[in-house]
């Protein structure tokens, strides 16, 4: 058995997956949050198979506690634990790797690298590009090579899928020096969760992906949305850092910069306040103080108008890219919605469509509003570009390569 241990290292949380990569099945997962407060959540799940009928159902038996975790070693030794007392056992199932998601890897990793002391340093100096991502994932890399000091740890970079962008798309129309001195360039995100999405979506087609042009909306509380051309990433949201583009969860997308300037000029806005204001009080929680699709949707429905605008803004943003990226392909293919919105939100999928029949999109209603899980078509069959829902699953992806690399 090829086990590969996957880490998902948060500011506050340690997400954590034992993966049988040959089988590319999930052993065990859990999440441990508020990593440093008074209280922390603990969830460990382990997937069990139990046969009947020829036919294999898969049991998940989950387990949930609550303890003090001050910080991430203490974080991976309540990983341990759960491990030892939860199962399965680490002795039976020995990592062969440890792969860690790092979420800017900036211009110089474009592929998994597999961690040393000097990748270390280089992760570290990237924290200015990501200062509340980069940090985190770096504490969680170091402390699990103290635990599984014996085995290869790879880093997965989500920024990596974007590397393919071409310079027109990924190059900032100020001045050039200036801009290559700082590193300030359009590099993408949530790349692990595209680059899974659009290969399951050519595989369920039985589609060579080589052939396909495709628009990934990865929409959970941070949104992005990448057109891929023959597997490769064209064109994406977000940009320099991962608050561009799309309206998200807190945080705005895009904005006229000119705006800062004036909330600074004219309300004293310091550079932190600017910081704070467009990543923690802006997006949905800005327009209807409520930061969750659910509740704006509950909003919307109740005749809420805030709510009922924040939906606006928030669909008008998806069709201004779905309309564009479709023409930087020159048409598309494969359209595909993935993350808690895009999985779960019928309504936002149905009104991100509704004005893309120019393009020869045509939703099935009863398709995309069926509750069912797994990969699923929800055009209709006469429809000349498939829309698909797409579970994403980005730790069985950085399994994948780290497995691949090593």
């Amino acid at each position: 058995m090829s086990v590969v241990l996957v880490i998902n290292s948060g500011s506050s949380s340690l997400k954590y997956s034992l993966i049988d990569v040959a089988r590319e099945r999930e052993l065990a997962g859990g999440l441990i949050e508020r990593i440093g407060q008074e209280s922390s959540p603990i969830s460990h799940t382990v997937r069990q198979t139990e046969s009947a009928d020829a036919a294999t159902t898969m049991l998940d038996a989950t387990f949930r506690e609550e303890r003090t975790v001050p910080d991430h070693d203490a974080a991976f030794r309540v990983m341990l634990d759960q491990f030892a007392a939860r199962g399965p056992s680490l002795d039976d199932h020995p990592p062969v790797a440890v792969g860690h998601r790092v979420v800017h890897g900036g211009a110089r990793f474009f592929a998994p690298t597999l961690i040393d002391a000097d990748v270390e340093r280089q992760i570290e100096e990237l924290e200015v590009l990501a200062p509340l991502h980069n940090p985190a994932n770096l504490a969680g890399i170091v402390a699990a090579r103290a635990v599984f000091g014996d085995v290869p740890h790879v880093a997965v970079f989500d920024t990596a899928f974007h590397q393919t962008l071409p310079p027109a798309a990924y190059t900032y129309a100020i001045d050039a020096e200036l801009a290559a001195r700082h590193r300030v360039r359009r590099y993408g995100f949530h790349g692990t969760s595209h680059q899974f999405v659009s290969e399951a979506a050519a595989a369920y087609l039985g589609r060579d992906l080589a052939e396909l042009r495709q628009l990934v909306f990865h929409l959970g509380n941070g949104a992005s949305v990448t057109a891929i051309d023959g597997g490769r990433s064209v064109e994406t949201s977000m940009g320099l850092t991962p608050l561009e583009g799309l309206v998200m969860g807190t945080r705005s997308g895009d904005i006229d910069p000119a705006a800062l300037v004036h909330l600074s000029r004219r309300a004293g806005y310091s550079i932190d306040d600017l910081d704070a204001l467009l990543n923690t009080r802006s997006g949905l929680k800005g327009l209807a103080d409520r930061s969750d699709m659910r509740d704006i949707l509950a909003g919307r429905e109740a005749g809420e108008e805030a709510a009922t605008l924040a939906f606006d803004v928030y669909i008008h943003r998806l069709r201004a890219y779905a309309g564009a990226y479709i023409a930087q392909l020159g048409g598309v293919d494969v359209i595909s919605f993935t993350a808690g919105v895009g999985e779960n939100a019928a309504p936002v999928r149905a009104a991100a469509m509704a004005t893309l029949g120019f393009a020869g999109v045509e939703i099935d209603v009863e398709r995309n509003e069926a509750r069912e899980r797994g990969i699923r078509r929800i055009s209709t069959d006469a429809s000349r570009v498939t829309v698909l829902v797409v579970p994403t699953n980005e730790e069985l992806q950085i399994a994948r390569q780290t497995a691949a690399l090593l």
